[in-house]
């Protein structure tokens, strides 16, 4: 497996021209509040709370849903598997060619598309399913019909015993969840601007 200095390497050089993190996420947001969760990127302390239940040995394909400027990116690289895939999936095409410019591992793809398109998207990268799927994207506040179009998408492209991550500053979120996931894991976490809920929706 890659060591977190090899992949920091790999994500930390930022060429001539292109925006800061912080730069592209205020823009990102300023652009399209409703597909950006938070002015504020996650903690270390969500990050690794959000992580900690994934079995990383046996993951193969990880898919994150609006991944702006790779704050989950690269903690994701840095835990999986050299034969592993990371797909990150956002419809702001800011937010991709930010993504494609900084991360240079192999085992990295950022698609322009919908979350909502998971399957195809899944199907075009060679995976029959994934095995965890993590967003953050605003549930309660996307436009009419999307949200509960992405969560059926997802249970549907998971693996049996695979999982959708998700973390949000609403407990709506969870409304979402239900009618497609029976085993739901909750826990909060605090030090996170806002505070944010976490769920993890197991796949049956």
């Amino acid at each position: 497996m890659p060591s977190s200095t090899t992949a920091a390497r790999r994500s930390r050089s930022r060429p001539a021209g292109v925006s800061s993190p912080w730069q592209m996420f205020l823009k990102g947001f300023v652009k399209h509040p409703v597909m950006v969760g938070s002015i504020v990127p996650s903690s270390d302390r969500l990050i690794r709370k959000m992580l900690a239940p994934v079995d990383w040995e046996n993951c193969k394909l990880f898919v994150e849903y609006g991944p702006g400027v790779g704050t989950f990116c690269r903690p994701i690289l840095e835990r999986m598997a050299p034969d592993a895939m990371l797909v990150a999936i956002d419809t702001n095409p800011d937010f991709i060619r930010y993504l494609r410019h900084t991360i240079t591992d192999p085992r990295f793809a950022a698609v322009s598309g919908s979350a909502a398109d998971v399957a195809a998207i899944v199907a075009d990268h060679g995976f029959a399913a994934a095995d965890y799927v993590l967003s953050g994207l605003p549930f309660s506040t996307l436009p009419p019909g999307v949200g509960p179009a992405i969560a059926a998408a997802t249970h549907e492209v998971l693996r049996p015993g695979g999982a959708f991550l998700v973390y949000q500053f609403s407990p709506k979120v969870k409304d979402f969840l239900t009618p497609h996931f029976t085993s739901i894991d909750h826990d909060m976490e605090w030090w996170n601007v806002p505070p944010a809920q976490l769920y993890w929706g197991w796949r049956d």
